[in-house]
């Protein structure tokens, strides 16, 4: 078992951070000060931050110290365990040192790849990858007016659970009979709240769970309480979680084509039918495909598509044969998701990040994936990273010409402010600070994620969030 004491500093959770990116089992020991590592090798070192704000890590006679002017102590301490727990292990991470969820805002502060190789020892691809992206998140950010506000509402339901899955959403077949109330409940909280919005709207996102597993008749009532009690305008952003394609009907895209919608999402995860099924996934690839053009043959001209990297039952080839194919396909974003271990998922936390390796090197299948897309015309637009993620990879939205979604880039970068309708959902402030351009005070105020409680009290929730807004 490893033990990183701890000298000259508390800082636990950026210890446990580092130690997480190479080993499992952690575990503070506030009595002993130090973090534990199960799954580490049998030594212990020590991580101490010096009064000076210099960050040293010790192992034996060894010691670990990063190169130039310290950094703030949490960085800095990231930074000299990271020098040492690479030795150790015989490991590097491609976000180096960086553990946060969204390495954008690094880059923002750093302007250049070489910054952030030199201070965080990124990879040079992840560097690059990070500077391009926070370019044009900023760009993105400023077609946001701040006084705007942005609107996600909540569908919390799938036709089958994925296995790979522990969001919120419930599984219909065990849920049927709840759909039409909890879509009556969503409507009635809508038309509480919409007509207090004295903000125009700047994006709109449906989502999910899967919005269209609604029958068609609750689907349409659902868009038409959208437009009527919702100021949405012609230049305002509206998309919709087409999700599945098992979901989704010609009767539900001519609603949404009715509306005026053209953006919406179509996410095929994997284009190996075999993975589909092993994956509780009740369509084939084929069935993708074909939802994808009758939607282009429809007039939506704004599709996204999922991919998934690191899926189990797949290859890192099998990956990269499924990107191939959606590119052929010529969607006008795809974002690719790295597998992370979500906390409630059936698959074990061994499958998802592999550490052996025993599908192929992830991290070069992601790297070629991202190739192929740049070749292919598109450039990443946001982006962010989760814990326990596959070899400490990222997931990143990519977009052909001007078609990056508003909507994502609002929800990510914490300088926008989103109202949220439905169960699960989080609605957010964010509040200027002195001197910071980039960073928000960010205030969340989060609703019940039990459907059955939101249907009986989300009169409740919509009073709460109007106290939160001020309406």
């Amino acid at each position: 078992m490893l033990e990183v004491k701890l000298k000259g500093h508390d800082k636990y959770y950026c210890v446990s951070d580092v130690v997480r990116l190479f080993y499992d089992g952690l575990c503070e020991d506030r009595e002993r000060v130090a973090v534990t590592a199960e799954s580490g090798p049998d030594m212990v070192i020590t991580c101490e931050l010096e009064p000076g704000g210099r960050s040293v890590t010790y192992c034996g006679d060894k010691a670990y110290v990063p190169e130039g002017e310290p950094l703030e102590a949490g960085r800095e301490i990231r930074r000299s365990l990271y020098l040492a727990l690479c030795d150790i292990s015989g490991r590097t991470m491609p976000w180096g040192c960086l553990t946060g969820i969204r390495p954008t805002l690094v880059a923002y502060e750093e302007k250049t790849p070489d910054r952030l190789i030199e201070r965080y020892y990124v990879s040079p691809d992840k560097a690059v990858l990070a500077c391009r992206t926070a370019e044009e998140e900023l760009r993105l950010t400023e077609l946001i007016p701040e006084e705007d506000l942005n609107i996600y509402i909540g569908i919390p339901f799938c036709p089958t659970r994925c296995s790979y899955c522990s969001f919120i959403s419930q599984d219909i077949s065990h849920h049927m009979n709840r759909l039409t109330a909890y879509e009556e409940a969503l409507e009635s909280e809508i038309r509480i709240l919409a007509p207090r919005i004295g903000r125009r709207v700047s994006s709109v996102y449906v989502g999910g769970g899967t919005p269209t597993v609604l029958p068609e008749e609750e689907f349409r009532s659902l868009l038409d309480c959208m437009y009527s009690e919702i100021a949405i305008d012609g230049n305002c952003e509206v998309t919709i979680e087409a999700g599945r394609p098992d979901t989704i009907t010609e009767d539900k895209l001519l609603a949404m084509r009715e509306h005026g919608i053209t953006r919406i999402c179509i996410n095929p995860q994997t284009m190996n039918s075999d993975t589909l099924a092993r994956l509780n996934r009740k369509h084939t690839a084929e069935d993708i495909v074909r939802i994808y053009e009758m939607a282009k043959a429809m007039g939506f001209d704004s599709i996204n598509m999922d991919l998934i990297a690191g899926l189990p039952y797949e290859t890192a080839e099998d990956f990269t044969k499924s990107l191939g194919r959606v590119i052929e396909l010529d969607p006008a974003n795809i974002t690719i998701h790295t597998l992370y271990k979500k906390r409630r998922a059936e698959l074990s936390k061994e499958t998802v990040l592999d550490r052996n390796e025993s599908r192929g090197s992830l991290a070069d299948a992601v790297k070629e994936g991202y190739e192929m897309l740049y070749e292919a015309g598109y450039h990443p637009y946001y982006m962010y990273r989760q814990k326990d993620t596959g070899h400490g990879l990222e997931n990143t939205g990519f977009a052909k010409g001007d078609t990056g979604c508003i909507y994502n880039v609002a929800m990510m970068t914490d300088v926008r402010d989103v109202l949220s309708f439905g169960a699960g959902s989080s609605s957010k402030r964010c509040f200027r600070q002195e001197g910071e351009e980039y960073k928000r005070r960010v205030e969340r105020c989060f609703t019940t994620k039990n459907a059955i409680e939101y249907i009986k009290d989300y009169a409740k929730a919509a009073e709460r969030k109007a106290e939160f807004f001020g309406l």
